[in-house]
């Protein structure tokens, strides 16, 4: 079957679509003849004939029947491959990686990829979720292009970054624990007397330091729905994004706790892009980044 054409594929699949040989020259701007022709060298290549021409149109035959899909999976495979290549030609990424921190509002994401999609057809989207250091370490060794960093205060060298608002973080216990039944601010006191549930860091980027800890009864946990699961069953108190426990907070399952020298109505925790310094993101890169700060202005992100 050497010597197959994207072309007399091309021809096949118009033929069908257009239910003869002339309409198929028509949209193709070829003579009928040349259309036959087409058709006529492919099946000789195929060892098949794809039409039945008895009748006064071409009707797909068996073997043509179950050729097609596969003709419109090889042409839809060029097309894609074609432009990735024209848009690896003017600079395009091949591939956008992302790594959002965890405690980001992953319905901001879903919106701004969405639009991507539709931009940038051809570029794959990938997505990391990580916590603190794990949210730059990606962009240090260039697993990712792109990162939404809002945990790690301190940001190594060599990594610019962009701001993208800020997160309410409320601190959180269920609402039969101890400290949810004390009327007034909670003291700092009051608060080490009971154990805090914190995110671990993953990598050592933030080894020696410590965030937000206020007790010294601490369980680390590295994943942020189980943080919200143990807070839900009483196991301990801690910081939480508003907008991962607004709901539980309406219907009584977790309480906003007050602290003494701290806001009533939350801490804001500050969000931004980051990349590196010396290898800034591309055309995706830059549409996507201008895409979340749209969606992250219209909704909780302030």
């Amino acid at each position: 079957m050497d010597g197959i054409t994207l072309d007399q594929l091309r021809t096949f699949v118009v033929t069908v679509d257009e239910g003869s040989f002339s309409a198929a020259g028509r949209r193709l701007g070829r003579a009928q003849s040349a259309v036959s022709e087409l058709i006529r060298s492919l099946e000789i290549r195929l060892g098949v004939e794809l039409f039945d021409r008895d009748g006064r149109y071409p009707r797909l035959t068996g073997a043509g029947d179950l050729l097609l899909p596969k003709a419109r999976e090889i042409i839809a495979k060029v097309d894609i491959f074609k432009s990735y290549a024209k848009g690896m030609a003017t600079g395009l990424e091949a591939e956008l990686s992302v790594v959002i921190d965890v405690f980001f509002p992953i319905h901001i994401i879903a919106e701004a990829a969405k639009d991507f999609r539709e931009r940038f057809p051809t570029v794959p989207l990938r997505l990391f979720v990580e916590a603190l250091g794990g949210t730059v370490e990606p962009i240090l060794d260039r697993r990712a292009n792109v990162g939404i960093v809002g945990s790690l205060p301190v940001m190594p060298s060599g990594i610019a970054t962009e701001s993208l608002g800020s997160i309410l973080f409320n601190i959180v216990a269920s609402a039969d624990h101890p400290l949810s039944l004390i009327e007034g601010p909670i003291s700092k006191s009051q608060l080490e007397q009971h154990v805090q549930l914190i995110l671990t860091d993953r990598t050592e980027l933030s080894a020696g330091r410590e965030f937000g800890v206020m007790s010294s009864q601490t369980w680390r946990l590295a994943d942020l729905f189980a943080k919200h699961t143990f807070l839900i069953n009483g196991l301990g108190w801690g910081g939480m994004p508003e907008h991962a426990v607004k709901t539980d907070i309406e219907e009584g399952r977790l309480v906003s706790l007050i602290i003494e020298d701290l806001p009533a109505g939350g801490l804001r925790l500050p969000v931004s892009i980051a990349y590196r310094s010396d290898d800034p993101p591309g055309p995706a890169g830059r549409w996507f980044i201008g895409r979340l700060t749209a969606c992250s202005n219209d909704s909780s992100i302030k």
